[in-house]
């Protein structure tokens, strides 16, 4: 990855989008969609959707072969078990069996590749570049922040039905909410409806 700059914009289906930052890249891609009841969220509905969420930053990945519908389903199928890692270890669970194995085995593959530009100064990824490699990249990523210096600091979003998680990498280690342009500003806004009012 070869920048260091993380979140994507959400869009609500009800009208309305806001910029989150998950603080790691691979929790930016949990966020791309969902099952059951988040299913309203998907953003991948094509292989040319994922390949376009993976070509902006911080990845800048530009895939050389094309992505299969099948690459896609399993790109899904990665991204909901990091989903639900993720959950659990904010929840201070145990991580379900089932889904460490589909991470380690998006991990197993080969990882994308950086390449030094010939200017010596930028780089790219070198060719081939696919959608295997990319996910594996992000599982990776995954691995390393489950065992990292920040695996206690993966949360939940303590707004009301937001299941949002992140990881807190600010110093004092107090972030509570996915945004404060959103469930921040909510949580204000409630908190001062419910004082009682002066007049009385």
């Amino acid at each position: 990855m070869r920048a260091s700059t993380t979140g994507r914009v959400l869009h609500d289906p009800k009208g309305g989008s806001f910029r989150f930052d998950a603080g790691a890249v691979c929790l930016d891609f949990v966020h791309t969609g969902g099952e059951g009841p988040y299913a309203v969220f998907e953003s991948l509905h094509a292989p040319d959707d994922l390949a376009a969420w993976l070509a902006e930053p911080p990845l800048d990945v530009t895939l050389t072969v094309p992505m299969t519908a099948a690459e896609l389903d399993t790109a899904k199928a990665l991204r909901q078990a990091m989903w639900v890692v993720a959950h659990a270890r904010a929840d201070g669970l145990p991580l379900p069996a089932t889904d460490v194995a589909v991470i380690n085995h998006a991990a197993s593959a080969p990882s994308l590749a950086a390449q030094l530009a010939s200017d010596g100064v930028t780089a790219g990824w070198a060719a081939p570049v696919t959608a295997s490699q990319a996910m594996s990249t992000l599982a990776r990523e995954m691995i390393g922040l489950l065992t990292g210096p920040l695996a206690g600091r993966i949360r939940e979003c303590a707004g009301e039905r937001c299941p949002l998680v992140f990881v807190d990498s600010s110093r004092p280690g107090a972030r509570r909410w996915c945004s404060m342009e959103r469930c921040g500003n909510r949580h204000k806004l409630r908190t001062h409806r419910a004082r009682p009012s002066s007049d009385g």
